[in-house]
């Protein structure tokens, strides 16, 4: 069996390392195709390092634009790998344009396309993340659910004889740096103090795209009373600077740094005492940690996360405070995620060609 893997963004590394790990074991033959979706190298080669993962077979170089203009560029990159690969299965990763890209353009060849991390909605459909979503979702012939709410999700749409509940692939992974990184504290800012900090990232247009929304987030972070250590996306800093908002606050609580790769992602929050995002990944990432969550939207695609306040929703920056300085939960957490073992769930389903 061959499997095309189409990836172009942070989280999209992350799932594809134990897809990638266990296709290997199962002796099938894996062909990646990077779009360049994410071309900052701390975004992107440096996860391919950090996670074991091959080098791309394939890497398109697309770089930044508009949706469209993206999208468009990928989908015209794509048609000629895809013509000569002529893969199984062409497998798409998550919710990015890279996603969406990668699934026209293998349907219109009328080759068959898995799906992993289908079946997440946010109801929200101002976020470009939705349409890929639902858009990958009603035209992919397979689709992976990672969770039982998004089983339920595809079922109501029509969807339910093509889905399969795998478990999330993002456990496997998680997991395994939790354990090689369990005991081994991050480097941190002076001043700060393992326990003691918040981790943060912001990127999500809805928080960077307004200037005025991102000096209140901005201002709200800068005034936690606890140390933040901002591990500052491309996106956040190339806004700042457009908007001239400082990052830098000297005599604040805020400390910015530069993205981490993965494994030191896992650390920052593993020793941290909590987490402020708006990233779907790292809303996950700290429940599984066991690290509450404060997220800077009005939704979230893994509802799992706000069973017992976990997680919390923060749609206003003025109440940040307040929500990062909850008591941490008490109660025990389920394992809604899996167990760490999706991987060979995703491969299994791919070689029987779709559901049990």
């Amino acid at each position: 069996m061959q499997v095309l893997s189409i990836v172009g963004a942070r989280p999209q590394f992350v799932k594809l390392a134990p897809v990638a790990e266990a296709l290997t074991a199962g002796g099938h033959e894996h062909v990646i195709v990077h779009t360049g979706q994410h071309y900052d190298a701390d975004m992107s080669d440096v996860f391919f390092a950090d996670l074991r993962i091959p080098a791309p077979d394939v890497h398109l170089g697309i770089g930044s634009g508009s949706h469209g203009t993206q999208t468009g560029t990928m989908l015209a990159a794509l048609d000629s790998v895809l013509a000569d690969r002529r893969p199984d299965w062409v497998l798409v990763y998550g919710d990015t344009n890279s996603t969406l890209a990668g699934t026209l353009a293998a349907v219109k060849l009328h080759l068959p396309v898995a799906h992993l991390e289908a079946g997440l909605r946010s109801f929200n459909r101002a976020m470009p993340e939705e349409h890929n979503r639902v858009l990958t979702d009603h035209a992919a012939d397979l689709l992976l659910a990672p969770t039982d709410v998004a089983v339920t999700n595809l079922a109501r749409e029509g969807l339910a004889e093509r889905t399969v509940r795998v478990g999330d692939v993002m456990t496997d992974v998680c997991f395994r740096v939790r354990d090689a990184v369990r005991d081994t504290a991050p480097e941190l800012p002076a001043g700060f103090e393992p326990g003691g900090y918040v981790a943060a990232t912001i990127h999500r247009a809805e928080n960077t795209d307004d200037p005025k929304r991102l000096t209140a987030v901005v201002d709200a972070l800068a005034g936690l009373p606890v140390p933040v250590l901002l591990l500052a996306h491309p996106r956040l800093v190339v806004r700042c600077r457009e908007f001239g908002i400082a990052l830098e606050r000297p005599g604040s609580a805020l400390h910015t740094a530069s993205p981490l790769p993965y494994p030191g992602m896992v650390a920052a929050v593993l020793h941290s005492a909590g987490v402020v995002t708006d990233s779907g990944g790292l809303q996950k990432e700290a429940y599984l940690l066991g690290r509450p969550c404060s997220t800077l939207r009005t939704e979230t695609e893994w509802l799992e996360t706000l069973h017992d306040d976990w997680n919390v929703l923060v749609p206003e920056p003025a109440d940040l405070a307040d929500a990062v300085t909850r008591p941490v939960p008490s109660a025990p957490q389920g394992t809604p995620y899996g167990d760490g073992h999706a991987a060979g769930q995703v491969v299994d389903a791919l070689v029987r060609g779709g559901p049990a």
